[in-house]
């Protein structure tokens, strides 16, 4: 049977949702709505399906199963919510919206529509951090006790100035942590669980910016563990994102999403290495789309078997959380916050 798929934003990151797609068998681009004709025009010439300026007129579009938001984050609830009112599935690109208010809504519309909703959050389906995960589940680690996650990329002026959304309140939510940072936060919550306390610090020091690219956090996890977390545009010329864990067992430590290092007591060191056979998505240029196709198929998948996708909108909603206790930290006299 054939799944048609809508898409919603006319930007890179919907070149990338139209490539995972096509590269599925039985998956077809049925419409593609965005505000730039141009743009859209030329995405359904390449992979396939009707260009839509009118929002409403796209969600009608049939036969149409599924839509992936791609839009400006500040978007995702109102167009997802006016999707599942058609009975539309919806996957939403990160973050799922800009704030815990905003994605409660859009939580309650799938459930209400009974339609699956889930968020793209393709690291957690890279092999080494999937290997990461597993040690930490198995307690290979033992009772993590600090973590360290650095993203310290760089962006140049021209990649806000030459945006309408990014950078802004209104539409990105933020800066350099809701944006950039939010794929590590998610990982920090799936590796390590719940954060229950944060205190942090936020700066607009390089870019003409509404929000900060600049943010530190000392987070304390549930089970105990300590953690800090760098989030900046403003690293140039830009670094590879950098996560050590450090437990009662052994540390490991993954940089640009590979394990670099695996020192555990109960076991001999892992060899780097030795993943590199299994190795699809995680070394590779931002351009790849396997990482985006492997959560397209568990989203697939999900739908077909009446299941909860990898992450849905109760788990993307979990970023958000720690997001907004950061950003209301740094806001704060005291600069600390529970989550």
């Amino acid at each position: 049977m054939t799944i048609h798929i809508g898409l919603i934003g006319g930007g890179n990151i919907t070149e990338t949702h139209a490539r995972a797609a096509r590269a599925i068998p039985g998956v077809e681009i049925s419409a593609i709505h965005g505000t730039n004709n141009e743009k859209i025009a030329r995405l359904c010439h390449e992979h396939g399906g009707t260009p839509y300026q009118d929002f409403d007129a796209f969600l009608r579009h049939r036969p149409m199963d599924l839509v992936i938001i791609g839009s400006p984050s500040g978007l995702h609830a109102t167009q997802g919510i006016a999707a599942t009112r058609q009975g539309l599935h919806v996957l939403s690109e990160k973050p799922i919206e800009i704030s815990t208010a905003r994605t409660d809504l859009l939580i309650e519309a799938a459930k209400k529509s009974n339609v699956q909703l889930g968020v793209i959050f393709q690291d957690r389906m890279k092999p080494h951090i999937r290997q990461l995960k597993s040690w930490l589940d198995q307690g290979l680690l033992g009772r993590p006790i600090i973590v360290d996650a650095r993203v310290k990329w760089y962006r140049p002026p021209e990649y806000y100035s030459n945006s309408r959304w990014r950078g802004t309140f209104a539409l990105d939510g933020g800066g350099a942590l809701i944006n950039q940072g939010i794929h590590t936060v998610d990982l920090l919550l799936w590796l390590l669980g719940d954060v229950v306390r944060v205190q942090a610090r936020t700066g607009t020091l390089l870019h003409k910016i509404e929000a900060e690219d600049t943010a530190a956090a000392i987070l304390e996890f549930s089970g105990g563990a300590l953690g800090i977390l760098h989030a900046t545009t403003a690293a140039y010329p830009g670094y590879p994102r950098r996560i050590e864990i450090s437990g009662t067992e052994g540390t490991v430590i993954l940089e640009h999403d590979r394990i670099v290092a695996a020192n555990l007591r109960t076991r001999a060191a892992a060899e780097p290495a030795a993943l590199d056979e299994n190795q699809s998505a995680s070394s590779a240029a931002v351009t790849d789309f396997r990482g985006h196709q492997a959560v397209l198929e568990d989203f697939l998948q999900a739908i077909q078997q009446n299941r909860v996708p990898a992450c849905d909108g109760l788990e993307g909603r979990r970023s958000i959380a720690l997001v907004e206790a950061i950003y209301r930290a740094a806001k704060t006299p005291d600069r600390v916050a529970t989550v």
